[in-house]
């Protein structure tokens, strides 16, 4: 493949990555319900968790970063750094989805061994919501994957090509 083409392959899917974190951040942020238990009112929100701010804070910086390499010209000294980055990103999505996936697992199920009972029945729109943005930071992350991949494909081929 030409330059060219894998310039524009690596802006579709940074381009793709993009709007999956900004997708995961906007349904994450703006998940919450209130729900009466016991004549009591609690309000259920992304921010009363901390595992759930530091999943909308990686996604954040992962869209940031995706915006900011989109802008960045391929002649540029950092472009090299791009790869290295790019393993980070995908690191940084990784870990805040799978923590995230197990508080959400925790709503959903709760755990009887420590005795927390399952929430999402009571505010199953607040659950719903943050299903969706996991799907969301989940979809980042598989493109960041295919992105590190594809960009590591295009910087060793030429290193191991064999020429007769």
């Amino acid at each position: 493949m030409t330059t060219k083409t894998n310039r524009i392959i690596t802006i579709l899917l940074r381009l793709l990555a993009l709007g999956a974190t900004i997708a995961a951040i906007v349904v994450m942020v703006t998940s919450h319900e209130s729900a009466q238990v016991l004549n009591l009112t609690f309000t259920a929100k992304y921010s009363n968790d901390p595992v759930f701010k530091y999943f909308v804070v990686a996604e954040a910086i992962a869209g940031g970063y995706s915006l900011l390499v989109l802008v960045l010209s391929s002649k540029s000294l950092l472009w090299r750094l791009t790869i290295i980055l790019d393993v980070v990103v995908t690191a940084l999505l990784t870990s805040s989805i799978s923590a995230a996936l197990a508080i959400a697992h925790v709503g959903k199920k709760g755990n009887s061994h420590a005795g927390w009972l399952p929430i999402c029945e009571q505010v199953p729109k607040f659950c719903d919501r943050v299903t969706g943005a996991l799907v969301a930071g989940f979809a980042a992350a598989i493109i960041y994957s295919v992105l590190l991949v594809y960009s590591l494909h295009a910087v060793l081929s030429p290193i191991f090509a064999v020429k007769i």
